[in-house]
């Protein structure tokens, strides 16, 4: 039976008509046109659906849409403010941590949830926060560099400091 939801996504507020056991992933993609959010294994082991839940990381595929009701609720497309891209967006691409982009917006959420707890994190500390998220195509190293940028340190740096 359908029922009416209502959330709060990338600061603005949304009221949905739908069944409760659809997942946050299918709000976002299917009822609100928020296709940033990807649809990878829907089991929650690649990290594509990745988004914040009141500033955490959280895969959406796993958490079901009345879940989600009342709590903050950032998609990738809530990072950039206007035409100026996040910082992590910006660093991604001058990094040249994007290759077929898949995994990308999960990534990212999953690096700012990082960067807002730790501003300054090591090199092991961004492996750790990314563990959940899976590229098939970069092999991580140039995605470390992009969110070590945007931390204030270098992988050079991080390497020589022991992390």
């Amino acid at each position: 039976m359908k029922q009416v939801m209502n959330f709060s996504i990338n600061g603005e507020d949304y009221e949905v008509y739908m069944e409760p056991s659809k997942t946050l992933q299918d709000v976002l993609r299917d009822e609100l046109q928020l296709t940033g959010t990807k649809e990878g294994c829907s089991t929650g082991n690649c990290g594509c659906c990745t988004v914040l839940i009141d500033g955490k990381a959280v895969k959406s595929c796993l958490i079901l849409a009345p879940q989600a009701q009342g709590h903050r609720i950032t998609t990738i497309e809530g990072l950039a403010e206007g035409d100026k891209l996040h910082p992590l967006q910006q660093a991604f691409i001058d990094h040249f941590a994007v290759q077929c982009g898949y995994c990308t917006p999960g990534m990212i959420l999953s690096a700012r949830a990082l960067l807002d707890e730790n501003p300054n994190p090591t090199e092991d500390d961004v492996r750790l926060a990314l563990h959940g998220n899976l590229c098939r195509c970069t092999g991580y190293v140039k995605i470390v560099e992009a969110v070590l940028a945007v931390g204030g340190r270098s992988l050079a740096a991080s390497a020589r400091n022991g992390a």
